[in-house]
């Protein structure tokens, strides 16, 4: 039994490094992947006991991309540091993914927004508000996470917006962000923060083509809706 000894005890075919070395990726499980990410245990608990306390207790990586700090660190063995690192490589592998998809992506409309945005952002646990810059072809240059922020909203200034659609050279964006509750109905603050986007954009010549609010129950996009305008 290795199980519960330090990984160094054990035999060099059975160490996840090693193994990952000699025989590739698809030779290791995801706990192996994760172990070799948080190379250390605690006292009495292997990184692959941990790994694998992680990975029951989550549902898998997905499951730890979606937990917060805190959460992960009420394992035993997990600190600040090895969360940071596991939010990091998830972060890597996204990212990776996501590069693809976008150098592949056209938006024309608001339902190609939301194809785009739901699979990431319906079922998290927070609010969110990103921004899709586009070429004169509407084809997806850049997307760029302006906020993050709680259960109920988060805060968002035009400015920061607008100062990564100028220096992206964006001929045009559209910006979505979701609803946890599930309900993408536009609340006051969003016709408000959309009137203002929407007139900024008529000012700086990037205009705002669509809007999109994502939720669990559906999307709401403002293009298909008359536009709100500064009261």
């Amino acid at each position: 039994m290795t199980r519960g000894l330090s990984i160094k005890f054990w035999p060099d075919s059975e160490r996840p490094r090693e193994r990952l070395l000699e025989r590739g990726g698809d030779a290791v499980s995801d706990a192996q992947l994760l172990a070799i990410l948080l190379r250390t245990g605690d006292q009495g608990i292997s990184a692959l006991d941990l790994a694998i306390q992680l990975i029951d207790r989550f549902g898998g990586f997905e499951g730890i991309d979606r937990a917060s700090v805190p959460e992960l660190t009420e394992l035993k063995g997990m600190g600040p540091a090895k969360a940071a690192q596991v939010k990091a490589a998830l972060e890597i592998s996204w990212r990776t993914g996501r590069n693809d998809e976008i150098n592949k992506t056209t938006l024309h409309c608001g339902s190609d927004v939301h194809r785009f945005l739901s699979p990431a952002m319906a079922s998290l646990a927070h609010e969110e508000f990103r921004v899709l810059l586009l070429d004169t072809k509407h084809r997806l240059m850049r997307e760029v996470t302006v906020s993050r922020g709680t259960l109920s909203g988060t805060a968002v200034d035009p400015r920061e917006v607008y100062t990564d659609a100028i220096r992206e050279k964006a001929a045009a964006f559209v910006c979505g962000h979701n609803h946890p509750s599930g309900d993408p109905s536009p609340s006051p603050e969003d016709h408000a923060l959309t009137a203002r986007l929407r007139e900024s954009g008529w000012i700086v010549g990037i205009p705002l083509l669509d809007h999109v609010i994502v939720g669990r129950q559906g999307y709401f996009r403002y293009d298909e809706e008359d536009w709100p305008t500064l009261k």
